[in-house]
């Protein structure tokens, strides 16, 4: 696989994707969650220097979340000179809760339900705007993302980079260092990293799906995240009617 080393060239070709993209949609610009971490902050940099800042919506969704991560996304839309809303959803998700009987649901579950509530918050404010998706090859390849949540998107401008590479493109953008530092996390608990929870590293994931050579506990796990989330990759499934009716006249 071709090592990518023009992380400016990279970025202007992505930014010239995202305006036809969002051209040949007629959409007046596009509406990003910012999370505080690396990945939103990188696809909103690209998106409003492809678009023009006026054009780029940024949604701050506390959930149940960290401070910290409500303050980083601040800084990073002041950074970018885009506007922002900061929506908090914690009630949202304390009503979803009661109202499904969910009180005593996992960890992992009320993640997911975090995920796909920020996501609906993002098309309920995608009015002539389309929905910028922050996922990245790495986490998309194990299945570290949620279905109809943080997957759901119009448009995916990172989805076929590894973490290590939108590191480098954060660079080339001159986004601060302190967001290019930050420990990735979704902020399921403190101290939560997502390596910890995946329990492997992005250097890994990239490494294994590049034919590199990784650890054999390392193999395994990324072979076995890939297997358990292939159905969140693949098409929705539906049974061929026609076809059978074809097969048994």
């Amino acid at each position: 696989m071709k090592v990518i080393t023009d992380f400016t060239g990279l970025s202007e070709a992505i930014q010239k994707w995202i305006y036809r993209t969002v051209f040949r949609a007629s959409a007046g610009g596009v509406v990003v969650g910012l999370s505080g971490g690396i990945d939103s902050a990188v696809a909103a940099s690209l998106a409003s220097r492809a678009l023009g800042v006026e054009n780029v919506l940024g949604l701050i969704m506390p959930c149940r979340s960290a401070q910290e991560d409500t303050d980083d996304g601040i800084r990073i839309a002041d950074h970018l000179k885009i506007e922002y809303r900061v929506l908090d959803l914690s009630p949202v998700l304390d009503s979803f809760i009661k109202a499904g009987g969910l009180e005593e649901t996992s960890v992992m579950n009320a993640a997911n339900i975090k995920s796909r509530l920020r996501m609906a918050m993002l098309y309920a404010n995608s009015t002539d705007r389309l929905v910028l998706g922050t996922s990245n090859y790495s986490e998309i390849q194990v299945g570290y993302w949620t279905k109809w949540g943080d997957g759901a998107a119009d448009l995916l401008p990172l989805g076929r980079l590894y973490k290590g590479e939108i590191r480098k493109l954060a660079e080339s953008l001159e986004l601060p260092g302190w967001i290019i530092s930050r420990v990735p996390s979704a902020g399921l608990w403190p101290g939560q990293s997502d390596e910890g929870e995946m329990g492997v590293s992005y250097s890994d994931i990239q490494a294994y799906f590049e034919g590199a050579g990784v650890s054999e506990a390392a193999a395994e796990r990324i072979q076995h995240m890939a297997v358990l989330s292939e159905h969140k990759r693949n098409p929705i499934s539906f049974f061929e009617a026609r076809k059978w009716m074809e097969s048994n006249g």
